[in-house]
C-alpha cells in the first residue's frame, strides 16, 4: 500500500468515524429537541387549559352577577308595582267603606257592636266611643241602644271602641285599626312563574 493509499484509507476511515459521530450527535440533538418540543407542548396545553378554565369561571361569575342584578331590579320593580297596586286597592276599599258608612246596614252594625260590648261587660261600667265622622249618628245610636255614646278625640274612620275600665279592657271595632292591620298583612299571591 502506498502512502497515498494509506492516507486515502485513513482519511476514509476518519471521515466515516466523523460521519458516524456527527450522526450520533445529530440524533441525540434531535431527541433532545423532540423531548423539549413535547414538554413545551404539554406546558402550553396545561397553560391553555388553565386559562380557559379561568376565563370560563370569570364569564360564569360575570353572568351570575348580571343575572343577580337583573333579578334584584325585577324584584324592586315588582315590589314597587305591588305597593302601588296595594295603595290603590286600599284607597278603593276606603272609598267603599265610606259609602257603606252612609247606609242603614252600617247603623245596624254599630248597634250590634254596642250590644256585643254590653254583653261582654256583663253589667260593669262601659264607655262607648264613636268616631268623629259618626257624630251625626250619636243621637240615633243612643235612642236605639239606651246607652250613652262618647265622641272620640281621634277619628278612627268608623266603627266604635268600647272600654271596660273595671277590667282594663278595650274592645276595638274601629275600621281604622282593621284597615291598618289588613294593610300590614296584605300580600299579593301568585303573579306568574316563580313570583
Amino acid at each position: 500500500m502506498t502512502i497515498d493509499e494509506k492516507i486515502s484509507h485513513i482519511r476514509g476511515a476518519a471521515m466515516e468515524e466523523a460521519r458516524s459521530q456527527g450522526n450520533d450527535i445529530i440524533k441525540q440533538y434531535k431527541k433532545a429537541l423532540e423531548s423539549m418540543y413535547r414538554t413545551h407542548c404539554q406546558e402550553a396545553r396545561i397553560q391553555s387549559d388553565t386559562r380557559i378554565k379561568a376565563e370560563t369561571a370569570s364569564a360564569r361569575q360575570q353572568l351570575n352577577t348580571a343575572v343577580s342584578k337583573g333579578q334584584l331590579k325585577m324584584r324592586r320593580e315588582l315590589s314597587s308595582v305591588q305597593q302601588e297596586l296595594k295603595n290603590r286597592l286600599f284607597k278603593e276599599v276606603l272609598g267603599l267603606l265610606n259609602d257603606y258608612m252612609k247606609t242603614e246596614d252600617y247603623k245596624k252594625q254599630l248597634i250590634a257592636y254596642i250590644a256585643d260590648a254590653a254583653r261582654f261587660a256583663g253589667g260593669q261600667p262601659l264607655t262607648i266611643y264613636i268616631s268623629k265622622s259618626d257624630e251625626d249618628k250619636k243621637e240615633y245610636l243612643e235612642k236605639s241602644t239606651g246607652m250613652t255614646m262618647s265622641i272620640s278625640e281621634e277619628d278612627f274612620i268608623g266603627g266604635l271602641r268600647s272600654v271596660i275600665p273595671g277590667r282594663n279592657i278595650l274592645i276595638d271595632h274601629s275600621f281604622k285599626g282593621a284597615l291598618e292591620k289588613e294593610y300590614q298583612e296584605y300580600t299579593f299571591k301568585g303573579g306568574g312563574a316563580g313570583v
